[in-house]
C-alpha cells in the first residue's frame, strides 16, 4: 500500500484536477478533509465540458473505489481484478484515509511508497 498518497483538499476544482493529472503516473485523486476521505476522482470522471472552477467533489465518488483497512491484501487484489479496478483508497472504520492500493500492471502485487519514490527520482533525473 502507498501510505503517503497524493491528495487534494475539498476546495479543489476541476482545474486543479486537470493539473493534478498532468503527471501520467497519477491515476486517482483522493479528496481529503481533516484526514477523512470525501471522494475519489479518476481522469475519466472529469468531463471536458466542465468549467475550471467547478468543485472537484461534484464529479467524485466513493462507491467501488474504497476498501476497508482490515481487508486482506489478497482479497483486495482479487476483488480489484474482478472489478477491473487498479486503484482503491484504503480507509479505517471512521473513513479516515490510510493509504492507496495501486495494483501493478501484471496484477501480481501492489505498488509501494518505495516504488513511487524511485519513479519520481528517475523522472527528475531524466528531465534535468
Amino acid at each position: 500500500m502507498i501510505r503517503v498518497p497524493k491528495v487534494v483538499t475539498t476546495q479543489a476544482t476541476i482545474g486543479d484536477l486537470r493539473s493534478f493529472f498532468d503527471d501520467e503516473h497519477v491515476h486517482m485523486a483522493l479528496i481529503v478533509e481533516d484526514g477523512v476521505l470525501r471522494g475519489t476522482v479518476v481522469r475519466a470522471d472529469v468531463p471536458l465540458a466542465l468549467g475550471e472552477e467547478t468543485p472537484a467533489l461534484a464529479v467524485s465518488r466513493l462507491h467501488g473505489r474504497v476498501v476497508a483497512a482490515h481487508t486482506s491484501a489478497e482479497a483486495a487484489r482479487r476483488g480489484m481484478i474482478e472489478c477491473g479496478e487498479r486503484r482503491l483508497a484504503v480507509v479505517d472504520t471512521d473513513g479516515r484515509l490510510e493509504g492507496l492500493l495501486c495494483l501493478k500492471r501484471r496484477l501480481s502485487g501492489f505498488c509501494s511508497d518505495t516504488d513511487v519514490n524511485e519513479r519520481s527520482h528517475t523522472r527528475w533525473e531524466t528531465s534535468s
